[in-house]
């Protein structure tokens, strides 16, 4: 549950809260240049986006789905008139908000996912399991809860989510300790919760992570649906990039950082040569419509985590789009699991 989004020494609208992970090396491979429009898809606290304003003359189009985050923007809007232009939405709607912005096509776009740590830091987010405070968990404050979601699937379904989602090892223990306690009363807070996780699991003096971690990202990220709206993300910049633009992303998990590897991987590779062992995809060989930027992901540097520990898991990897035409988006093939809400 780690998180990148903000703006370093000043916030938008006040003192910092939030520091922005690896700033310079995103801003290389973005490279940004006068007269260029550009897209921030997970604005946050506005730290990636002052940066490309800050770096050149260009405008930048900026998306988040929290409201919070879309209404604390004007001082930053002041300082770049007419260059910024704060949506309320989904990143993986970028093609339509860039097109009422104007834009068909765009010179770069920049994902840094996780949360913003406003929102891990407000308990009444219900992100957080050292705060006590709803368990809601909604980025864009609608649909259903993380309260929803405990309290009303089947314990088979639970444990399925924490598993896949939470990569946690002992998942059906956990989903049987969540509907054991809800059958006497709805589990409603983040405390109650972290309280039936840390049970289940003991605490290992050890291990500095918290034995709920696993659990709060996977009901944050089924909640929201974020995996698959990276991918859908990521197919949406392809196509939406000119020849020459640039895609950077930064992921905080092995589940988001591994969409990304794939994703990249699949739009970089050569053209196979067609054969009865590998037929091509309908026939017909895509060319590749990314070169790779790095071959490794970017991790920050020691003084970075030193600085900021939330850095830590942070990976960064980025591409540069070629003239071929995007391909065609498979969820399946970039690995984003089924877990219907």
């Amino acid at each position: 549950m780690m998180a990148g989004r903000g703006v370093g020494l000043t916030a938008v609208g006040g003192p910092a809260r939030h520091i922005p992970v690896m700033l310079t090396e995103a801003l290389q491979a973005l490279a940004p240049d006068d007269g260029e429009i550009l897209v921030d898809g997970t604005f946050g606290a506005g730290g990636y986006t002052r940066a490309i304003l800050e770096e050149a003359d260009c405008n930048v189009i900026a998306i988040d789905r929290d409201p919070d985050a879309v209404a604390e923007t004007r001082a930053l809007e002041a300082r770049f008139p007419g260059r910024l232009k704060v949506v309320q939405g989904r990143y993986a709607d970028m093609e339509r908000i860039a097109a009422s912005e104007g834009a068909r096509a765009v010179h770069g776009v920049v994902l840094d996912l996780g949360m913003s740590s406003m929102q891990l830091d407000e308990a009444e987010r219900g992100f957080s399991f050292l705060q006590d405070g709803p368990l809601d968990m909604r980025m864009g404050k609608e649909g259903p809860t993380a309260a929803d979601v405990v309290n009303l699937l089947a314990e088979r379904e639970l444990a399925h989510i924490l598993s896949v989602l939470g990569e946690e090892k002992r998942a059906r223990a956990i989903a049987r300790a969540i509907v054991a306690r809800r059958d006497g009363q709805p589990i409603l807070t983040t405390l109650e919760l972290a309280d039936i996780v840390a049970r289940v699991l003991g605490r290992k003096h050890d291990d500095p992570k918290h034995p709920a971690t696993r659990t709060f990202q996977a009901l944050r990220l089924y909640v929201n649906g974020e995996l698959e709206e990276l991918a859908r993300g990521l197919a949406a910049a392809e196509r939406l990039l000119k020849a020459g633009g640039r895609l950077v992303v930064v992921t905080f998990h092995s589940l988001e950082d591994r969409i990304a590897k794939r994703f990249f991987a699949s739009r970089s590779a050569p053209p196979p040569r067609g054969s009865r062992h590998l037929p091509e995809k309908g026939g017909v060989a895509q060319a590749p419509s990314f070169r790779l930027l790095n071959r490794r992901p970017v991790s920050p540097s020691k003084d970075e985590i030193r600085a900021n520990p939330r850095a830590r898991s942070a990976r960064l990897r980025a591409g540069e789009r070629t003239e071929a035409p995007a391909h065609a988006l498979d969820l399946a093939e970039l690995g984003v699991p089924r877990l219907a809400m």
